[in-house]
């Protein structure tokens, strides 16, 4: 079993909120846009009001022209969507030729370490949320996140290349609350980490599956549609279930079936 590993036991956006030395715009620019100054903060409302919700054609391309300074990376031939939430963009690094599809978060928020890195040719589908706090998401090349998919990392979510990660699936890696004393509030008892998510190259992870903190999913594995990953997937495994359970090998055709991830991050 993955040893757990104490968080802070304060959220970044509960200290940024709470914090009684610091006014309101001042939190405002810790939530959203992170370290740099007014005028940072200044040129991100500016470009996000002017460019966010152009639809077409057109606003690809000047969201293309003008987000590249918020940005701690953007590879060439970018696309954003209409209506993209960008949070921390400082912290976000896109490869080439990355899309992201119309209404969706990615939010790096966080101080310290951490933020969201994309591989070339990664395409995140619409109303996705990619959220780290004071985490870390690393995706490789060639992924694709089905609609509706949320990765959340407060610890470290590494993914390999060509991901396939189908609609309205889950990874969670860090953020578990501790609840080991009953007569304290579970919200204030502080967060554990049982040592993020890790998964290889190849993977393909069906749609509604959801992957907890602490688990290992193998290069060239399958996880089925509606599947709970709590232990981990060895490589080439053919694995569904509630609790998730190996049921087959890829490597054994007779076994594999062919199919049964349902769906497709593309």
């Amino acid at each position: 079993m993955p040893k757990e590993t104490p968080l802070s036991g304060r959220s970044f956006l509960g200290e940024a909120l709470s914090d009684p030395r610091e006014g309101a715009l001042a939190k405002y620019r810790r939530l959203v846009f992170g370290e740099g100054g007014i005028l940072g903060l200044l040129r991100y409302e500016l470009l996000l009001l002017l460019f966010s919700n152009i639809p077409g054609a057109l606003g690809i391309l000047l969201r293309r022209i003008f987000y590249r300074p918020l940005f701690k990376r953007m590879g060439r031939g970018v696309i954003i969507g209409t209506g993209v939430t960008l949070r921390h963009p400082g912290r976000i690094s896109l490869g080439n030729h990355v899309a992201i599809d119309d209404y969706c978060t990615l939010d790096a928020r966080g101080e310290n370490c951490g933020g969201i890195t994309l591989g070339d040719r990664t395409i995140v589908s619409r109303f996705s949320i990619l959220r780290t706090k004071e985490g870390t998401i690393e995706i490789g090349a060639g992924a694709g996140i089905g609609s509706h998919s949320i990765l959340a990392s407060t610890s470290s979510l590494v993914a390999g290349e060509h991901l396939l990660l189908a609609p309205a699936s889950c990874i969670i890696a860090g953020g578990q609350h501790a609840f080991a004393r009953a007569d304290v509030p579970i919200v204030a008892q502080g967060m554990i980490s049982k040592g993020g998510v890790s998964i290889g190259d190849d993977v393909w992870i069906g749609s509604r599956a959801t992957i907890l903190d602490g688990v290992k999913i193998g290069a060239h594995a399958i996880v089925g549609a509606c599947a709970l990953v709590n232990k981990e997937i060895p490589a080439y495994a053919i694995a569904y279930g509630v609790p998730a359970k190996q049921v087959g090998d890829r490597r054994h055709p007779s076994e594999a079936g062919g199919g049964g991830a349902q769906g497709s991050g593309r």
